[in-house]
């Protein structure tokens, strides 16, 4: 196919005529090949940038300047194409490999600091509901259950001392007003 025949088969294909779209993959479809397996890219990839590099031709066909230098042009989409691919690829990691998988990214991931946050609201939202049922207890239980958690924790005879209750009390009172506060928290 010379310099003319070609240009006279790249109006044809514009056309739509399939005996010259046939003629153009026939004497250029190696030359996209070529430029595609030059790039070091895998068959799959080769295959799929000579599928794209057509496609390209068949959007662009009836805008070709110099129809009879299709074959620059194909070579030319060809390597841009290749190159595409390669640039996307290296942002990509293939493995089967589960540890090069699960990184440790998950600490960080998006989908972990919105569990987290829905975590810490969900803590926030109980800890305001027990402060509640807390503040719905008698003095005395709040007073005794404040004692019993303060740091450094008093001993019982403190305790007992600045209540005025025996210390074989506290621990019976002690679990009165923590049945309490289940109660309200249930409620």
């Amino acid at each position: 196919m010379d310099v003319d025949e070609t240009g006279a088969w790249v109006r044809l294909a514009a056309t739509g005529d399939r005996t010259a779209w046939a003629a153009l993959v026939r004497r250029f479809g190696g030359l996209v090949w070529s430029v595609a397996r030059s790039h070091q890219l895998g068959q799959a990839d080769a295959e799929e940038v000579y599928q794209i590099t057509w496609l390209r031709l068949t959007e662009h066909i009836d805008r070709l300047k110099q129809p009879e230098r299709v074959g620059a042009w194909l070579a030319t989409t060809a390597r841009n194409e290749s190159l595409m691919l390669i640039r996307a690829g290296g942002r990509l990691t293939v493995t089967s490999d589960p540890e090069l998988l699960d990184r440790g990214s998950v600490e960080d991931s998006p989908e972990r600091v919105v569990l987290d946050a829905e975590q810490a609201a969900a803590d926030e939202q109980r800890l305001r509901q027990v402060w509640e049922a807390f503040r719905g207890l008698p003095e005395r239980c709040q007073q005794l259950l404040r004692l019993l958690l303060a740091a450094p924790r008093p001993s019982y005879a403190e305790i007992g001392a600045l209540l005025s209750i025996p210390v074989g009390s506290i621990g019976p009172n002690r679990a009165r007003c923590l049945n309490r506060l289940r109660g309200l928290l249930a409620a």
